[in-house]
């Protein structure tokens, strides 16, 4: 490799993600939930999305065994709830109101989109897993604005039309 681990994540950063915490309930019915950026479309037929995790992630079992995810893309009013999910805290979910989805996978109010998913495949990505879900549900509006993340730093999207 020409160039370092350090320098490949610099230049990752470059390109302006957003901002999801990906829930579910393992079988033992303990609840799930991480902020995560890795989150892209894989097919419209059938409709399927995709996320990743780092190995070293203590839930990364957890998640395997689901039979369900819901993605919840972020509003940027929900900084707090992206900061509570990224931190490896065992009481992630005290004060967090959900609602139960598809798999009984929670679904976070207020989240500009959710997508409710089937657990279809996973995948060796290196260092990360990465999960492919079939979305059995949606939710969507559209009146927010999605909660960004872009050089090591959340932003949000101002003034941008075409």
């Amino acid at each position: 490799m020409s160039f370092d681990a350090i320098k490949f994540r610099q230049a990752l950063g470059t390109f302006a993600t957003g901002v999801t915490v990906v829930t579910a309930r393992a079988p033992n019915d303990e609840l799930l939930g991480v902020t995560v950026s890795s989150f892209n479309s894989v097919s419209l037929d059938p409709p399927l999305v995709l996320f990743s995790l780092d190995r070293r992630a203590s839930s990364v079992g957890a998640y395997e065994a689901a039979s369900h995810f819901a993605v919840n893309v972020l509003d940027r009013s929900q900084i707090e709830l992206c900061e509570k999910f990224a931190q490896p805290l065992s009481d992630k979910w005290n004060g967090v109101a959900f609602e139960d989805g598809a798999g009984r996978a929670p679904v976070l109010p207020g989240s500009l989109a959710v997508f409710e998913c089937r657990a279809w495949a996973t995948y060796d990505g290196g260092d990360h897993v990465i999960f492919v879900g079939e979305v059995v549900n949606l939710r969507a509006r559209h009146d927010g604005s999605p909660l960004l993340f872009h050089g090591g730093a959340y932003k949000s999207v101002s003034g941008l039309e075409s």
